[in-house]
């Protein structure tokens, strides 16, 4: 937000359904939920249309609202993002779920390891005091926030690509190169699906790139936000 502040843009940010501690434990919910919350809010602070950035999950939701409201959107932004679910992140998603669903503790030093080897960039597990700090962060933060079973059942989302050819805004999908849950290949797929898509590839990035990079990312969004033109389709590279 800072860094988009400072381009000139005023920026909005929400909780999405399933983040405590308004979430109710016994609600349920589906993608389309979250797609129609976001589209009530633009609507009623009477932001249309306005550039949308969404990230993992927030990613999924703009993508939905490109094709059900492209009249909200002037600009769309899809960071870490995927078009359907292969058979690990399947198998990622079942997994957790089936964790969650037994409602058995783990120890929280486990869990912010697994945490840790899921969303970071090789970069980042391999620089020893990096990886601590992040380490100590996880084990300290909640490991199933309100909400979070739902959340998880999202993950596992048909194949949309088809759908997203009708996308006519002008987008920009970028995608993390050490990203685990949702790698590059699968983000290239959504950006070849829609028209008007550019598409950029950060280096020494995992799931948590926008963390682990965040100059890198504001650059990308706020350059893409401000162009005029179709957004360049790169790829970053880094020795390894």
């Amino acid at each position: 937000m800072p860094a988009l502040n400072e381009a000139g843009y005023r920026t909005i940010t929400f909780d999405n359904r399933g983040i405590s501690p308004l979430h109710d434990q016994s609600e349920t919910f589906a993608l389309n939920d979250m797609v129609n919350d976001t589209i009530a809010l633009i609507e009623q602070l009477d932001l249309a249309p306005c550039s949308i950035v969404g990230t993992s999950l927030g990613a999924f939701i703009t993508q939905e609202l490109l094709v059900a409201r492209p009249d909200l959107a002037r600009r769309a932004v899809l960071v870490a993002t995927r078009g359907r679910t292969d058979a690990l992140r399947a198998a990622m998603s079942r997994a957790d779920l089936e964790l969650h669903s037994r409602n058995t503790p783990l120890p929280p030093l486990y869990d912010a390891v697994v945490r840790a080897t899921q969303n970071l960039s090789r970069a980042s597990l391999n620089n020893d005091k990096v990886v601590q700090d992040w380490i100590d962060v996880l084990e300290m933060s909640p490991q199933r926030p309100p909400g979070l079973q739902a959340q998880l059942a999202l993950d596992m989302i048909p194949n949309r690509l088809a759908a997203y050819g009708s996308i006519r805004t002008p987008t920009l999908v970028i995608a993390f190169q050490d990203d685990i849950i949702t790698p590059p290949h699968l983000g290239r797929e959504v950006a070849d699906a829609i028209p008007d898509c550019g598409y950029q590839e950060l280096a020494g990035c995992g799931h948590f790139g926008y963390l682990e990079r965040p100059d890198a990312v504001n650059k990308a969004i706020s350059g893409f936000l401000g162009e005029t033109s179709p957004a360049a389709d790169t790829t970053e590279w880094s020795p390894r």
